[in-house]
């Protein structure tokens, strides 16, 4: 079966949709020889930043010196995105295998992310993986990476995400993401909303976790565009970041304090690979600037608090005019987001992802006009950015957002790399 074929397949499970619940993935994964068994798994759950403290996490333990996986959705380009060793994807003809092998044993009706999460496990098994970082895909309590034994487990920032799965209030969605915190392991928590800081503490409680709160055990911040961090032991100061934006001082102190306390779990971590780890990061899509004329940013902000992050990372970026590429989900909140990021733009180039769930360009034209931009329907991502292009100056800005498919597509537009379309 070619990769084509192996990923039609994989990606025709979609049909199941979102079935939360464990029964499927741990039979799957029984099926297979456990091999989710053979390696030491770091959980990291949340609602903004999981990616980016995950990929922070992944480059400290690479540093280290540790074979380290990581195990991230959705992707921006394509599926080899998801599952990565010491930062290399997995290779076509390695999904080719694994997946007919996962795909043999799966239970009826499995879903498209358990597939996928299976066939993680399975990869970093035969790669020899010492440690996994594992991003959860909704959730925790009930997600398919909740089968994985976790040594430790990293909460980022919680908001409103998957309500109809999740629960309608903050609470009740925080604590379902940290559900996933094993008995007697470390909860890392960022600084959280009233609401989701009790639900997480609770957790903690119940399963008798050490509970480790940013702001009050650790903590980091920017100095002269350096990062600076004060953990449990360690401390560092005027580090180079290889993520760049405000609000990663956040996510990089849940990664350096979840590797300060899983040095006492058999991964030490010395103070240079720390040093390398932070600086060595990559997690493309996410403040990410391709240099021009003109400069284009990349940054998947696609909720209220994401935008607001990216409003405030642009601030810190000169420019003469900002243009902005706007595409979203018809699903998604929209006027909480358009607040906070239609107040800096020059002019707006609403375009649709491709995806059947995107927001038509025209009416999301519309919506902005009537916020008071200066919005244009521009079609497909390509097309926007194109013109976006064509309207700048050297000194202007683009900027990309709206949804991580928006970022994918544009982004594959830009290094020339095929777009494989997918919500899972």
């Amino acid at each position: 079966m070619t990769y084509a074929e192996i990923l039609s397949r994989i990606y025709a499970l979609g049909r199941f949709g979102m079935k939360p619940g464990l029964e499927r993935i741990t039979k799957l994964l029984d099926a297979l020889g456990n091999p989710e068994r053979a390696f030491a798994t770091v959980h990291v759950v949340g609602t903004n930043g999981k990616g980016s403290t995950a990929s922070f996490l992944s480059s400290l333990f690479s540093a280290g010196g540790y074979r380290t996986g990581l195990f991230t959705s959705p992707h921006l380009s394509s599926f080899t995105e998801r599952i990565r060793i010491n930062g290399e994807e997995i290779d076509e003809d390695t999904v080719v295998r694994l997946a007919e092998r996962v795909m043999k044993a799966a239970p009826p009706e499995s879903t498209f992310f358990e597939i996928v999460t299976a066939l993680a496990a399975l990869c970093f098994a035969e790669r020899g993986v010492s440690i996994a970082v594992i991003e959860a895909g909704m959730g925790g309590r009930l997600d398919a990476t909740n089968a994985f034994q976790g040594l430790l487990t990293v909460v980022t920032p919680v908001s409103l995400d998957h309500t109809e799965y999740l629960g309608a209030r903050l609470g009740e969605i925080a604590a379902e993401k940290a559900g996933i915190c094993k008995p007697g392991t470390p909860l890392v928590s960022a600084d959280q909303h009233p609401d989701a800081a009790a639900a997480i503490s609770r957790r903690a409680a119940e399963t008798g976790s050490p509970l480790y709160l940013c702001g009050r055990d650790f903590s980091a911040c920017w100095r002269d565009g350096k990062l600076s961090y004060r953990g449990m032991k360690l401390a560092l100061d005027g580090v180079e970041s290889g993520l760049r934006g405000r609000y990663q001082s956040v996510n990089a102190a849940l990664a350096l304090a979840a590797a300060e306390l899983l040095s006492e779990h058999g991964f030490p971590l010395s103070r240079e690979a720390a040093v390398a780890g932070l600086r060595d990061a990559r997690w493309p899509g996410r403040m990410e600037l391709f240099p021009g004329p003109p400069r284009v940013l990349l940054d998947g902000a696609h909720n209220p608090d994401g935008a607001r992050a990216l409003a405030e990372g642009l601030a810190e970026i000169p420019r003469q005019r900002l243009l902005m590429v706007l595409g979203m989900m018809g699903d998604k909140e929209i006027s909480g987001l358009l607040a906070h990021l239609l107040p800096l733009a020059d002019r707006v180039f609403a375009v649709a992802p491709a995806l059947e769930r995107a927001l038509p360009a025209q009416d999301l034209a519309l919506l902005c006009r009537e916020a008071g931009a200066d919005a244009t329907a521009a079609g497909s991502v390509p097309d926007g950015l194109e013109q976006a292009r064509q309207a700048a100056e050297s000194d202007d800005l683009i900027v990309v957002c709206g949804s991580l498919f928006t970022v994918g597509e544009a982004r594959s537009f830009l290094v020339s790399r095929r777009f494989e379309a997918f919500r899972g």
